[in-house]
């Protein structure tokens, strides 16, 4: 077989070889594609957001999560003493930073300074403010990169599961913790993704 001859074969099995991977890879895009469409329920990922409603709207949650630009204190909402200001990046302002008084852990006593690793609000670039929203806003605020710190709904499921999240249920002596155990919040938070991050159709008002 001549040289010609040979690099024509060569080129003909590269070409074959080539269009069966091309093949394989479409085969297996589609079957994950189908996969993912049999796994979603728009129903069941919005009932599973319904359910960590509660706790998003608990003290714990809306002290750093509710209008104006400075944290609240206490089960009552009440604003922060000593004139806290979100800062520019969300760790105070001026020389009344968060870490003036919160450490990565809880002080102890009752009423202490409480604290968490990374404390700090969210920044005035990306509030991440839902007080007043109904469930399906807040539902649409979590999947919106552009206002939940650009995180996709995997992400979120992370972000729930770290210490200044989890800090909620452990909150220190005189605050209320959040009520739904810890771990059936993470398994609610885990079934909205998975199941498509669908949100709730209508629109109730929460406070």
């Amino acid at each position: 077989m001549s040289s010609g001859k040979v690099t024509t074969f060569l080129f003909f099995v590269l070409a074959l070889v080539a269009s069966a991977i091309l093949t394989l890879g479409t085969a297996q895009t589609a079957a994950t594609s189908t996969q993912t469409i049999q796994h979603r329920n728009d129903a069941a990922a919005a009932a599973a957001f319904e359910a960590i409603i509660p706790v998003l709207h608990h003290p714990r949650c809306m002290n750093c999560h509710s209008s104006g630009d400075y944290p609240r204190q206490g089960d009552d909402g009440h604003r922060h003493t000593m004139q806290v200001r979100r800062g520019p990046g969300g760790t105070g302002a001026g020389v009344v930073g968060c870490s003036s008084c919160h450490q990565d852990h809880n002080l102890r006593g009752p009423h202490t300074p409480p604290g968490a690793p990374d404390w700090h609000l969210p920044p005035p670039a990306m509030p991440m403010i839902w007080e007043g929203l109904s469930d399906r806003q807040l539902c649409e605020l979590f999947k919106d990169p552009g206002q939940n710190g650009g995180r996709d709904p995997q992400q979120i499921v992370k972000h729930m599961q770290t210490p200044l999240v989890l800090w909620g249920w452990h909150p220190g002596e005189g605050r209320t913790p959040v009520p739904m155990p810890q771990t059936e919040f993470l398994a609610k938070v885990q079934a909205w993704v998975s199941n498509g991050a669908a949100c709730p159709a209508y629109l109730s008002l929460r406070p």
